[in-house]
């Protein structure tokens, strides 16, 4: 039974984690759209939703971050702890209980997030609004 509602709390956190950032993201991404749009920056739109749909929804997403996250999920399921199923979105993620190489990646990885998201903010529209849709 722990697995199983380890299973379903990290799963669940890591669907709502992405799915707050995409409805957070989405006024200001069309708050972008209020304005009149010169042909270069549809040019760095449509450029860079492809390039983020390939690098960050293909490469880092489906390759790499869903499978990580079912791997770890299924590990919960079939070895559930006390404490992984209490923090089982973070664990799910891999925040802890990982090769320490893996761990300080993900850490350099989410310090890189946060420091885009906050010069992202500094923007202007309808940049951050391009930069946000990707």
């Amino acid at each position: 039974m722990l697995g199983i509602i380890g299973v379903v709390w990290g799963l669940g956190g890591v669907v709502l984690m992405l799915g707050y950032a995409v409805v957070r993201l989405f006024p200001v991404t069309m708050a972008a759209f209020e304005q009149p749009l010169q042909w270069y920056h549809w040019v760095c739109l449509i450029g860079f939703v492809v390039f983020m749909a390939y690098s960050e929804g293909y490469r880092g997403f489906q390759q790499a971050f869903s499978p990580r996250v079912a791997a770890r999920l299924k590990y919960l399921y079939d070895y559930p702890r006390p404490w992984h199923v209490v923090l089982s979105p973070l664990f799910c993620m891999g925040y802890f209980y990982i090769q320490r190489r893996r761990r300080i990646a993900i850490y350099i990885l989410t310090l890189g997030i946060i420091a885009i998201i906050l010069a992202v903010k500094l923007l202007s529209q309808p940049w951050r609004g391009i930069i946000d849709a990707g």
